[in-house]
């Protein structure tokens, strides 16, 4: 028979150790720390795969797509924060399990995360509704198309790889806002890009990791 509660321990002390090596590791926003040592991650993904939760690996959650590394949810957050204290309007492309919606909720003032995968959408709707989180909208849709009834963003986080930055993200960014996600750079190679809407009409980029990705697709399944 499990003991819950002595699972329930070790799930917490694991979740610490992880936020203590982000920080080792250089991740220096205190608040983004928080969020991660706070946000349980072995709720997003399947039993099976629970006890991996806290090791700095993506997992699969279904549907060919995958629950980020730790370490690249805390670095496209810190990216986008910066010195910032809070997020403003966040949107968020690639839902998948909810993890890295959650974290953003926690530090934002509102997150609107979009799937275009609909099983992917409702089981991220039923790992999150426990946590009765007021400030996260999830939506149904094609995220290449972003969300024009929520724009303009502050921030905007993609979880997927295109070959570029889609025109409506782009688009939907305030000025004075930051994008990132990854782009492909050949058939190996992805980096992550960040995106600064300047004004209207510039926009500033500056390509930060390597990373790897599932591939950026548009339409609802």
């Amino acid at each position: 028979m499990v003991n819950i509660g002595t699972t329930e321990k070790t799930f917490d002390s694991a979740r610490r150790s992880m936020a203590q090596r982000l920080a080792l590791a250089g991740i220096k926003h205190p608040e983004i720390i928080q969020a991660m040592a706070t946000v349980p991650r072995h709720v997003f993904i399947e039993d099976a795969l629970s006890s991996q939760a806290y090791e700095d690996s993506s997992l699969p959650i279904g549907r060919e797509q995958t629950i980020s590394k730790p370490s690249v949810v805390a670095k496209m957050i810190q990216a986008l924060m910066q010195d910032k204290k809070k997020l403003g309007r966040v949107l968020e492309i690639g839902t998948g399990c909810g993890y890295q919606a959650a974290v953003l909720s926690l530090l934002s003032e509102e997150v609107y995360s979009v799937e275009r995968i609909r099983s992917l959408h409702d089981s991220a709707r039923a790992k999150l509704r426990p946590f009765r989180i007021s400030n996260l909208r999830l939506i149904y849709s094609d995220g290449i198309r972003g969300l024009t009834q929520a724009a303009p963003f502050d921030s905007i986080i993609v979880a997927a790889a295109g070959l570029g930055i889609p025109d409506p993200l782009l688009d939907q960014l305030a000025i004075g806002g930051r994008l990132i996600a990854p782009v492909v750079k050949s058939e190996t190679e992805q980096q992550l890009l960040l995106i600064e809407r300047l004004s209207s009409q510039r926009y500033q980029r500056t390509t930060l990791d390597e990373v790897f990705f599932v591939p950026l697709q548009s339409g609802m399944i």
